[in-house]
Parts: structure tokens; C-alpha cells; sequence
């Protein structure tokens, strides 16, 4: 029988429930298959990742993977979890200014999401029950020492840039699987041109100096640094409004 998904998560703690010990020797492990789901998830993505897959990888039966992992559902958020809790994060610095603290949390973040895209698709609520998703959670809370907001305020930011990075992550994973724009646009704004003709004068200004600017259609590295600096000048008139820290 498989544990409940909040003793899986904390396995390795002193207070988790232990199987008994009598019988014999488990061929596998709850971590040896969350490992094992992580790297099927990284080389050829998340709906790789079966049970019966997975325990065809490992040498077992489903059933007798199951009471290591719980469901599917539960494996996922295993393996996020996981993911998370092995993430270093930026290196702290108490002395920089929490702009700079913040940038760095958000670039590790977009890194952790270029190295496991899969994480994008493990949008389960319980993954914040996790150990290794706590712990990332208060190392990114600290990039905003000394700002002065509220314990409320400082999780509302946390959750503004990290939504900010997830959605940034996903247009990158679709720009990557789209075609190479900037040889299109290249090759084809001239003819682009001649068929909007002025039907849309502003679509078409607008369209040609961001074009000329990116040389393709659409960055999403100008994206990101437009819309992190945006991100961090809304937080700003939060942080004024913030009474001073003590």
C-alpha cells in the first residue's frame, strides 16, 4: 500500500513513517524512481512518464511500483519536488540592492525551466507541500531582505516574478519549437510589406522598427529583459509604499 503523498514528499525525515521491515528487500526505491522518471522526463518529456514505462525501466511490475510512488499524479509532483530541492539558486549577497537579489532569482528560475521544461506542465497545488519546494521557496523570499514589505506583500512578490519567469519560460519553449523566424523575416518582409500595403499604418510602423530592432518578429530575450524590467519597476511602487524595514 503506498504512503500518503505528504509522507513521500518528506521520506527522508527523521519523523517520516518507515516501511516494515520484515519480508523481502525492496528491489527499488521511492528516490531511485523519482530519479529514474526525472531523466525519462528530461530526454524525452513529460508524457513519457508512465507507470508502466517507468517500472519497465526499473526492472518491476506496475504493482509493485505503485506503493513507492502513489499514482502518477503523485510521481509528478515527486519529481518536481526534487528538482527543486537539488536547484541552488543565485548566490547571496546581502549587500546588493534587492533589484539585483530579485534578477538573479528570476534568471536561475528561467535556467531550472530551459534545463527541465517539463517543469512548465506540473501545475499540481501540492507540490507546495514539498520539502525541496519550501526550501526554494524561502531562499527566493530573501531576495526581498530589507525591502520592508509585509510577510503577506513579500509572498504576493515572489508569486508576481515567478509567474512572470514561468510565462517567459513557455514562449521561449514555443519559440524554440516554432520555425527560425529571423530567416523568415529576412526573407520575407519585403513581401510582408507589399500585402499589408497601409491597410494597418500603426501595425505596420510599429511591426517594422521592432523587426529592424530584433531582426526577427518576435525575441525572447527581448522580451524577457522588457518585461523583467517592467516586473521590477511595478514592485518598486510597492516597495515605496512599504513603511522602512527595522
Amino acid at each position: 500500500m503506498a504512503r500518503d503523498l505528504l509522507d513521500l514528499l518528506w521520506r527522508d525525515h527523521p519523523d517520516a513513517p518507515r516501511r516494515g521491515t520484515r519480508g523481502p528487500q525492496a528491489k527499488i526505491t521511492t528516490s531511485r524512481a523519482v530519479d529514474a522518471a526525472i531523466t525519462l522526463a528530461d530526454t524525452d518529456g513529460l508524457d513519457a512518464v508512465t507507470v508502466r514505462r517507468l517500472a519497465a525501466h526499473l526492472g518491476v511490475t506496475a504493482m509493485a511500483l505503485y506503493p513507492h510512488i502513489g499514482s502518477r499524479d503523485d510521481l509528478l509532483v515527486l519529481m518536481a519536488d526534487a528538482v527543486h530541492g537539488r536547484h541552488a539558486g543565485p548566490a547571496a549577497d546581502a549587500d546588493d540592492g534587492w533589484r539585483d537579489r530579485v534578477r538573479r532569482v528570476a534568471a536561475a528560475d528561467l535556467a531550472l525551466y530551459t534545463a527541465h521544461p517539463w517543469l512548465l506542465e506540473v501545475t499540481d497545488p501540492r507540490l507546495a507541500l514539498g520539502p525541496g519546494t519550501i526550501a526554494k521557496y524561502d531562499r527566493d523570499l530573501h531576495a526581498f531582505d530589507g525591502t520592508g514589505l509585509s510577510d503577506v506583500d513579500r509572498d504576493a512578490a515572489g508569486t508576481f516574478v515567478a509567474d512572470f519567469v514561468r510565462a517567459s519560460a513557455r514562449a521561449r519553449r514555443s519559440a524554440a519549437a516554432a520555425v527560425d523566424m529571423a530567416d523568415l523575416w529576412g526573407a520575407w518582409q519585403d513581401r510582408l510589406a507589399a500585402y499589408v500595403g497601409e491597410a494597418y499604418p500603426l501595425a505596420r510602423r510599429v511591426g517594422a522598427a521592432a523587426g529592424e530592432a530584433m531582426n526577427t518578429s518576435y525575441s525572447p530575450d527581448a522580451a524577457w529583459v522588457f518585461g523583467l524590467d517592467r516586473v521590477l519597476d511595478a514592485l518598486a511602487t510597492r516597495m515605496d509604499a512599504a513603511p522602512p524595514p527595522r
